[in-house]
């Protein structure tokens, strides 16, 4: 029998995503080391599908729980926290990169005990023109998810929400496209994804923050999508909050990279 609710918290029901979720991510991980070993592809790829099943699954059952009111106060808070440690595990990500960066660059020793490290003849990238671009295109486009979020609590103005939204995925899309340019341009030029300390760290640390710029473009395309359907309000809107957290995040990292990398450690 249905009964009302005397507490702000929300029951789950019992659920198999958390199951399919782990199985999914395992497989991902035993085929990663199967692909990179030569052997398959294909239980990476089995299991990669299975993640990406699972993410979609679970989140529209919680967009449509928010939907019907089971996100209260409470729960809204609680998802709030579970994003911000999310977020600073992935500080902890990027910190691993930046420690490889710097440790190689100002102690580039090799492996071998009373050997030398000879760094590698590169092309030298000029930080004030490509990467420049790139960087003021990010920043503009963490302006337009404040002014899409501005709109929305402050004003209640949807026209100005989706607006806002549609042009950060647009600069998202066009900085991708630039990175890869970038990098397409810096392989021909003789750069390798692998080989030297050097390259290693570079194409992990700016290849990882590409990957996030797609993954945070997804992001904000999806809360396009629901924000054009009225999902969102000024008191309601945790999604969309999460959206915004993770792409000014995306943001500051970029700068990081941008002036430890590219103005210090490549003419370095």
């Amino acid at each position: 029998m249905a009964h009302e609710k005397n507490h702000d918290y929300h029951i789950l029901n019992p659920s198999i995503w958390p199951f399919l979720g782990s199985v999914g991510g395992f497989a991902m991980l035993f085929g990663a080391v199967l692909w990179m070993q030569g052997i398959t592809p294909f239980l990476f790829l089995g299991g990669l599908a299975a993640v990406l099943y699972v993410m979609f699954g679970w989140w529209a059952e919680v967009v449509a729980e928010s939907r019907v009111g089971d996100h209260t106060p409470v729960v809204r808070i609680g998802l709030r926290y579970g994003f911000i440690l999310f977020i600073m595990s992935e500080v902890m990500f990027f910190a691993a990169w930046f420690w490889s960066f710097f440790k190689h660059a100002i102690y580039p020793m090799n492996e071998y005990v009373g050997s030398e490290y000879i760094p590698p003849e590169i092309y030298q990238v000029d930080a004030l023109h490509l990467p420049l671009i790139n960087t003021l295109i990010l920043l503009l486009s963490g302006c337009a998810v404040t002014w899409a979020h501005h709109a929305l609590v402050h004003e209640n103005n949807r026209k100005d929400l989706i607006w806002g939204l549609a042009i950060s995925i647009i600069l998202g899309v066009l900085f991708t496209a630039l990175q890869a340019y970038e990098y397409s341009y810096l392989l021909y030029k003789g750069w390798e994804f692998g080989g030297d300390k050097f390259f290693s760290n570079f194409f992990m640390a700016t290849g990882f923050h590409g990957a996030h710029v797609i993954i945070g473009t997804i992001f904000l395309t999806v809360c396009l999508f629901r924000a054009m359907k009225g999902h969102f309000t000024p008191e309601k809107h945790v999604g969309f909050e999460a959206a915004a957290w993770y792409w000014h995040f995306v943001d500051v990292v970029w700068l990081f990279l941008f002036f430890a990398v590219y103005m210090w450690g490549v003419p370095g």
